[in-house]
């Protein structure tokens, strides 16, 4: 690990806010501010913003967790219309690095650094030592990654595993899923695993219900969901917590991910009890002949005060500068998670770190 030999910038991109960080020393953020993406015509526009409003130096190095897959130097937001260069925006911004990460690998590779008190468990289970670990989360959008051991380290995986086919599980959730389709061909779980997915969902089971209401945002159904104000925003997102635990649940046994589940996000962290006493274990474990094996994997809830895709960004930051400082070639297993410009010049595409 080398030495801080100035701050630096830390920030993690969604479809609606932008976050930004300075990390004054390892593990250290500080001059954190949320940007709405809406006030700004670009990625590059709100980092030059968020650059002049600060009260420290000048900062040579910086890494970026987005919402979207991170496959070469363009760069084009799923979920917003934002699109960018990373090696223009490094130069236009006057950076030697410039890291790109999606970012729920990003948020995979922070969970070897979360302590306890930044997660609580939802039900019973044990993690196995060693074991891969699987992470998921809504916001935007749907996020997916994980966590395969490698030695003594990790590799971090860069999936897209929410745009997977949604598949109901009961007749409510098939109405769901009709209405979803006099829109979309297409219908993903992060369709209804999202903020706009709540606001799709609770029209469906309007429709389903016989009732005429008008729209309403995420923010609103989640709000009178869990102060228990309205009946069809709770059943709203009780079908959002059952659905989600499917979702988790076809991400266990396909990563065999007997280290765990961890659910990060936007959305199940403002929950609190609502989301525990959901139907999400039960649905979890709803898995035929394999429930005794889903009972067994535990499943957390990350709740951390700083945002743990800012470590996780930080973290990739941190080994790509060791690489370079040791002058020696980074182990990669490239999928896609991790984009390095240093310089004018394409670094690596990484996805393996050590704690």
């Amino acid at each position: 690990m080398i030495a801080f030999d100035s701050p630096r910038l830390i920030a993690d991109i969604g479809g609606l806010y932008a976050r930004f960080a300075i990390e004054t020393s390892y593990g250290e953020f500080a001059q954190q501010r949320s940007l709405r993406c809406a006030d700004f015509p670009s990625f590059e526009a709100a980092m030059t913003a968020y650059l002049g409003s600060l009260k420290s130096g000048p900062v040579a190095h910086a890494a970026v967790a987005i919402a979207n897959p991170v496959d070469g130097d363009q760069v084009r937001m799923t979920n917003y219309h934002w699109q960018f260069s990373i090696e223009e925006t490094r130069a236009n911004l006057g950076l030697e690095t410039l890291v790109v990460v999606n970012d729920f690998t990003s948020l995979a590779m922070a969970l070897p650094r979360l302590s306890s008190a930044d997660f609580r468990q939802v039900g019973p289970g044990q993690a196995v030592k060693n074991s891969v670990i699987g992470l998921i989360g809504s916001g935007s959008g749907l996020g997916v990654s994980g966590l395969i051991p490698s030695g003594d380290g990790w590799t971090s995986l860069g999936s897209e595993g929410g745009h997977t086919s949604f598949a109901p599980a009961d007749a409510r959730e098939s109405a769901v899923l009709q209405f979803a389709w006099q829109q979309f061909q297409h219908v993903s779980f992060e369709r209804l695993l999202s903020g706009p997915g709540l606001e799709l969902t609770y029209l469906a089971l309007a429709q389903l219900n016989q009732q005429s209401v008008k729209a309403l945002t995420a923010p609103e159904i989640t709000k009178l969901a869990v102060e228990d104000k309205d009946p069809l925003c709770e059943e709203t997102l009780t079908v959002f917590c059952n659905m989600l635990g499917t979702a988790a649940s076809n991400l266990a046994v396909t990563l065999g991910a007997l280290g765990g589940i961890y659910i990060g996000g936007s959305i199940v962290p403002r929950l609190g009890e609502f989301f525990d006493r959901s139907g999400f274990r039960q649905r979890f474990e709803d898995k035929g002949r394999f429930r005794s094996l889903l009972a067994s994997i535990p499943v957390w809830v990350i709740d951390a005060d700083v945002s743990p895709a800012l470590w996780g960004a930080a973290r990739a930051l941190d080994q790509t500068l060791d690489q370079f400082d040791s002058t020696q070639v980074l182990a990669v297993h490239d999928v896609g998670a991790v984009l390095v410009f240093h310089d004018g010049h394409e670094f690596a595409r990484a996805a393996r770190f050590f704690d």
